[in-house]
Order: structure tokens, then sequence, then C-alpha cells
């Protein structure tokens, strides 16, 4: 296959041909990455950290090899963007896309198999599923890509390419039927969600660090263990990038030593498959390391200051109620802590702010939760939140 050359590159100047992309990369997943991208352009620097709201461990169990898996879907990723990051899903369809047609039009949003990619160090060398931004202008077609990634192949930085007409059009000729172009549009997006840990019963890491550990084939399940621990690694990095945004940029040292923890984990599984790769024993105490760094989230990421909570959920009422938040602290004017008593409460503000949390804290109450008695005060709210925070989730 002949590498395409961007169009007005000098040939000593590499492949870019314009300014990269700015997103936190070296946090985010190949389908992240771009997604990435396009929310930041419409909605400002740093938003696509929402992403990193919600860290769960709710592994699927049968992906690549009947193994489980970590790895989110692109169905789970677009639901993602359309709930927390202010994009709307306007087009869809699986098969090769053409480029857009004239400037006007909204970026296709591509995913496809990076073997046939030739930006990414995986080109001609590994079958995996990436995603980049394709888009006309002046010149030609623009390529953007803001994945970030050290591979036995190469480096992966984030990058915009652009490419006459005719070569954009033999690039996407090259790619598999089974690719898939998505039209985000922009819409507004909700107030920043809370940040939720939603940690998985003992249970479930036990037969997840097992499927690996046990599986006969060492080189396969090592080699998948090792973009599991990567993409566990990146989900609790972009989760504490959130979690420092909300506090000023905050972050302490028990989170910094778990993060650095993490990068130890994905290392040891490298290790691991590297030597299992050349027919070498594999190191031990991988599956141990990786299970006890999944069971130290809940003490890392898990805990919610009372206090904190309770101002969150009064800020959603208050939002809903269109009231000052003073309003509802208990003692100001006689306020007695029931929302029944103010006038702006009713039935369709009660059904609104239960929405409005489900979606800010990331839960589903139960419907024996969904009493009247337990929705007219900020703090029973509050006491939802947490069950509903410590049910094990339906799904990924």
């Amino acid at each position: 296959m002949t590498t395409l050359t961007p169009q007005d590159a000098a040939p000593t100047a590499g492949p870019r041909t314009q300014e990269a992309p700015e997103v936190r990369a070296e946090l985010l997943d190949c389908l992240q990455a771009n997604l990435a991208v396009l929310v930041d352009r419409h909605h400002g620097r740093d938003t696509h950290l929402r992403l990193g709201a919600t860290l769960r461990f709710a592994p699927a169990p049968h992906g690549p090899g009947g193994l489980p898996t970590v790895e989110p879907t692109v169905e789970e990723q677009l639901t993602a963007a359309t709930e927390r990051l202010g994009l709307t899903v306007t087009d869809l369809a699986t098969g090769r896309p053409a480029a857009p047609p004239d400037a006007s039009a909204q970026p296709l949003y591509v995913v496809t198999d990076a073997f046939h990619l030739p930006w990414v160090p995986y080109h001609e060398h590994k079958h995996v599923e990436h995603s980049f931004l394709l888009e006309p202008d002046a010149a030609g077609v623009t390529v953007t890509d803001a994945y970030h990634n050290d591979t036995p192949w190469g480096r992966a930085r984030p990058l915009r390419l652009t490419y006459r007409r005719h070569e954009a059009d033999a690039l996407l000729a090259a790619l598999p039927e089974t690719t898939v172009a998505v039209r985000l549009s922009p819409r507004t997006p909700g107030p920043a969600p809370a940040p939720a840990h939603i940690p998985a019963g003992e249970a479930v890491i036990d037969a997840y660090v097992r499927a690996y550990a046990d599986h006969e084939d060492r080189v396969l399940a090592l080699e998948r263990f090792t973009l599991e621990t990567w993409l566990l690694a990146r989900a609790r990095k972009l989760h504490a990038a959130y979690l420092a945004g909300l506090a000023g940029g905050a972050q302490d040292e028990a989170v910094r030593a778990h993060l650095a923890r993490w990068d130890g984990v994905v290392e040891h599984a490298y290790l691991a498959y590297r030597r299992a790769a050349r027919g070498r024993a594999e190191p031990a105490g991988l599956f141990e390391r990786a299970g006890e760094a999944i069971r130290a989230d809940a003490a890392v990421f898990g805990a919610r200051p009372v206090r904190a909570l309770e101002d969150e959920v009064r800020s959603v009422v208050a939002q809903v109620l269109n009231v000052g938040e003073d309003v509802l602290v208990v003692g100001t004017e006689g306020f007695d802590g029931d929302l029944s008593r103010l006038a702006e409460f009713g039935s369709l503000r009660m059904v609104e702010i239960v929405e409005r949390l489900e979606q800010r804290f990331a839960v589903e109450f139960t419907p024996e939760d969904l009493v009247p008695e337990n929705l007219h005060r900020v703090d029973d709210l509050c006491a939802l939140i947490r069950r509903s925070s410590a049910a094990p989730p339906d799904s990924a």
C-alpha cells in the first residue's frame, strides 16, 4: 500500500500541515480523543473532561477471544457524547464514507480499522478500532486525529493532515465496509455532571481477573489484558482530571499515588505479554496486582463528603425551582426543609428534579424509592443518591 502524502507538505516537514488539536489526549482512548476535539470546538476548552465524570467498573462478559472487557463500544461512546458533551447524532452510516461535500458540512466522525490508516503506527501492522475526523477545507480534505500513545511501531501524537480531494477519495476507498461514519451536531450542554464512582462487587472483580489468569492461550490473554489495563488506567486518569477541574486544578497525593500504581499495572501487563509472545515465562503477580488496584479505586474515588453532596443536590433543586440556593437551607426565613411548602414546588417540578438528579449523578432511582415522601427534602434526595450509587449497575 502506498502511503498518501498530505497536500503541500514539504518532504522534510513531516505529515502535519495544520496545527495539531489541543485536548487532553494522553487521558483518552482512541474513540474518545476525536469526540473530544469536536466537543471542545463547540463548547470550549476541556469540556471533553466530562467524559470522565463517572468512573465505573462493569466489564462486558464476552469481548474478543471470549474474554470480559471494559473496552466501550462505539455505541456506548456516542451515548456518552450525547448525554454529557452537548452533541447530537444526526446521521450514522456503515460502509466506506465519502468525503464531506463542502465546507459547510459538519465533520464526519469516522471509526474504522487502524490497519488501513497511513498516519497511525498501527498502519499495516495491527487491526484495531480507531477514529478520526474528516472535513473539507479550502485546500482539500482535512483529517484530524488526536490520538496519543506509544506503540511498538512508533509514537502516535495529535495531528491534522490535509489531503487533495483525489487523495482523500483513495484513502477512504481503502477502508473496510465495516467503517462507521457519524455526523454529530452541537446542542446546548447541560450543567457539568457531578462526579460519581460506581464500583463492582467482589465477585465481578474476581471473575474478570480470573478469566485472564486462567485462559489457556497466554499470548492472546496477555495481549488483551495489556489493552484492558491501558483502558482502565486512562479511565482513572480522566476521572482524576475531571475531579481536579472541579477542585480548581488541585489533585491530592492519594490520587497521584493511585494513578502511579495503575501505571505500574500497565507496565507489568505489557512486560508479561512480551515475555509470553517470545515463549518465555510470564512474571508473577500481575493479576493479583490488577485486582488490588481495581479494589483500591473505591478508597481513592468512592468517598463523597456529605456536605458536598448536599450542596450539589441543593444546587440542582434550586435550578429547577428557579430560586436561590440559600432559600433551601434549613432555618432560612423559617424554612424547615419541606420543599412542598414552597410555592415554586409541585408535581411537575418534583419529576424534573428526579430526572435532573439521575442525569447529574449518573444513577437510576428504583421504583420503590420513587414515592413522594422520599422526594420532598434535600436530605432525603441525598439518601436516594447514596443508595442508588451503592447498587450494582445493570450494564456497562
